[in-house]
C-alpha cells in the first residue's frame, strides 16, 4: 500500500490556491455553457484560463488524456473527451478540472444543468452534491476514510440511485492522484484513520439508475451500462482537528449560475 502523504501548513495552502484556481476555472467555464457550445470550446476556454493564471491543466496529458478538462455529458459518468458534440437543452454535463501550480494540484467537479432540465435530473444533481457535503462532514481529525464512505452511501441510498464502484476519491497534492483511495460506498470505522495534513477529493459519482458502468473504446470514456444519466461532484479538502476544511470552491460558480438564469 502507498504511503499517504502529510502536507505542512504551507503546503495545504499553497494547495488551496491551486484548488480555488480550479473553482475559478469552473466559473469560467459556466459563462459559456448552453444549448449549442460544444465541449471543445470550453475545454480550450479552461485550458486559455489556466494558463492565463500561471497554472498548468492538470489533466492535459496525463496518462494521455488529450483535454484539459474531462467533460461527461448524461449517461457518461467521468473522463468524457472535449469534442465537436454540443450541448443540448436538458442535457445535464459534468465539468471535472485539475491544475498544476507551485508544485500542487488542485481538483474539482461540478455538473451542471443545460437550459431546462427535468425535476428527475434536478434532484439527482441536488442529492449528488448533497451526498458530498454528508462525505465531507466525516473527514476530520481520527475518523477513518470509511466514514467518508459510509456517510456518501447512507445517504444516497434511500433514493434507490446506483453508486459508482469501481471509481473511487483519492489523495491528492504533488501528484494528481495519491493513496488513500476514497470510495463512495463502506463501512463506518473502516480504511485508513485521517490525520492533519491529509489532503483528499472526495467525489461521488451517482447513477439515475444502475451502479454498472462500461467504458467506451476511446479508452477514457466511461459510461452507465443502462445508458440513464449520471452527477458528479467533487471538492479538494484538508482534514480538520474539528472539521474538514474545504480547499476549493463552489461560491464563483454558483455566483454565475445565479447570474445566468
Amino acid at each position: 500500500m502507498a504511503a499517504i502523504e502529510l502536507k505542512t501548513v504551507e503546503e495545504i495552502e499553497l494547495q488551496r490556491e491551486s484548488s480555488l484556481l480550479v473553482g475559478k476555472t469552473l466559473a469560467e467555464v459556466a459563462r459559456h455553457i448552453r444549448p449549442g457550445v460544444t465541449t471543445l470550446s470550453l475545454d480550450r476556454i479552461a485550458e486559455s484560463f489556466i494558463r492565463d493564471h500561471g497554472a498548468i491543466p492538470g489533466f492535459k496529458g496525463y496518462g494521455g488524456f488529450p483535454g484539459s478538462l474531462c467533460i461527461s455529458v448524461n449517461d457518461e459518468v467521468v473522463h468524457g473527451i472535449p469534442g465537436k458534440r454540443e450541448l443540448r437543452d436538458g442535457d445535464i454535463v459534468s465539468v471535472d478540472c485539475g491544475v498544476l501550480k507551485n508544485g500542487f494540484y488542485g481538483d474539482s467537479a461540478y455538473t451542471f444543468a443545460v437550459g431546462d432540465i427535468s425535476p428527475e435530473l434536478r434532484l439527482l444533481l441536488d442529492r449528488t452534491l448533497s451526498s458530498l457535503y454528508e462525505g465531507i462532514k466525516m473527514a476530520v481529525d481520527g475518523n477513518r476514510v470509511g466514514d467518508i464512505s459510509f456517510a456518501i452511501q447512507n445517504y444516497i441510498d434511500q433514493f434507490g440511485y446506483g453508486i459508482v464502484r469501481e471509481l473511487v476519491g483519492h489523495g491528492v497534492g504533488r501528484k494528481l492522484h495519491e493513496a488513500p483511495e476514497v470510495p463512495n460506498f463502506g463501512r463506518r470505522g473502516a480504511g485508513p484513520r485521517l490525520q492533519t495534513g491529509m489532503v483528499i477529493a472526495i467525489e461521488p459519482m451517482i447513477n439515475l439508475g444502475t451502479k454498472n458502468i462500461t467504458q467506451d473504446a476511446d479508452g477514457w470514456t466511461i459510461r452507465t451500462s443502462d445508458r440513464r444519466p449520471s452527477a458528479h461532484f467533487e471538492h479538494t479538502v484538508a482534514i480538520g482537528k474539528e472539521k474538514a476544511d474545504i480547499l476549493s470552491s463552489f461560491e464563483m460558480i454558483e455566483e454565475v449560475l445565479k447570474n445566468t438564469f
